[in-house]
């Protein structure tokens, strides 16, 4: 049975070894690949991956890297991606943490209009508008 993120760090607080700790607790670590979860997201809401490159507005050849695995989206990158394959909120914070990135943070403006941008189903370009006209840094 899987442990929550507390009952691991409960865990891993009081041993002394972490050999230990990983041995009794391997089964609640995660070990999808970013690729898996992406396909996973996709097939969830039944959207291809041409269709995804489509609406995330990325490069086909730099997302297909992604998709097989060769490369690291930056943080901009993997939430035009979780943008383009229609992810949910838990689901881009998932893959935000997957690639070591921070999650989306309601209390950052710029992360509140990425966030509202998700929430209501907007497009990259949309979102981008509402970024640009409130003087942040679009996705690119």
């Amino acid at each position: 049975m899987k442990k929550s993120t507390d009952e691991l760090l409960k865990i891993l607080k009081s041993k002394n070894s972490f050999n230990d700790y990983a041995a009794e607790n391997s089964e609640s670590f995660i070990n999808t690949t970013l690729p898996e979860m992406l396909k996973t997201i996709m097939s969830a809401n039944h959207i291809s991956k041409a269709a995804v490159i489509k609406n995330s507005n990325i490069e086909k050849h730099y997302a297909y890297q992604i998709f097989q695995g060769k490369r690291i989206p930056s943080r901009d990158k993997m939430i035009m991606l979780c943008i383009g394959c229609q992810a949910n909120c838990e689901q881009t914070r998932q893959l935000l943490l997957k690639i070591k990135a921070a999650p989306l943070y309601s209390k950052d403006k710029r992360d509140s209009i990425l966030l509202f941008g998700l929430f209501h189903h907007m497009s990259v370009v949309k979102i981008n508008l509402l970024l640009d006209e409130h003087g942040f840094n679009i996705l690119e």
